[in-house]
This record gives structure tokens, sequence and C-alpha cells, in this order.
């Protein structure tokens, strides 16, 4: 069984691999905001990280009030993919 700190590791690749963040971000802080000023990353991008949720874990997120808690940052993401993934 994966670890969350395994998931987190994993799923914080997955999204710099996803976005092409490879230039900017060597190594992605787990806590900092995802999306906004700090990043660049705009809706668009938050969408992408959905489709890659969906077609990884199993994880649908559909309203757009819940994704904004669940995509803030990697670690909220990895918690909720550890709760509510497809076994």
């Amino acid at each position: 069984m994966q670890t969350i700190e395994e998931l987190t590791d994993q799923i914080k690749e997955q999204i710099i691999e996803c976005l092409h963040l490879e230039e900017v971000y060597e190594d992605l802080d787990i806590d900092m905001p995802l999306f906004g000023e700090e990043t660049g990353l705009d809706s668009i991008d938050a969408l992408e990280v959905v489709v890659l949720l969906e077609k990884n874990y199993g994880i649908k997120i559909e309203d757009a009030k819940v994704a904004r808690k669940i995509l803030y940052n990697v670690r909220t993401i990895a918690a909720h993919v550890e709760a509510n993934r497809v076994k």
C-alpha cells in the first residue's frame, strides 16, 4: 500500500509533467497554492489537473467550489485522492 508521502510525491510529479512545469519548478513546494499569481496557473490548468485525477485515480470533481478546496495545493489534492480514489 502506498503511503501518503509517496502518493503526494507521485501526484506532484504528475502535475509538473501534465502542466509542463519542469523548467519552472524543479521541486514544486507541496504546500504552495497551485493557482494564482504566484504560479501563473489558471482555470485551464485546473481543468487539466481534474482530468489527470480522473484518468489516474478515478477521482471525479464536478463542483467548482469543491474543486477550489481540493486543488488548493499538492497536499490537499493528495489527501483527497487518498480518501476517495477507486481502489
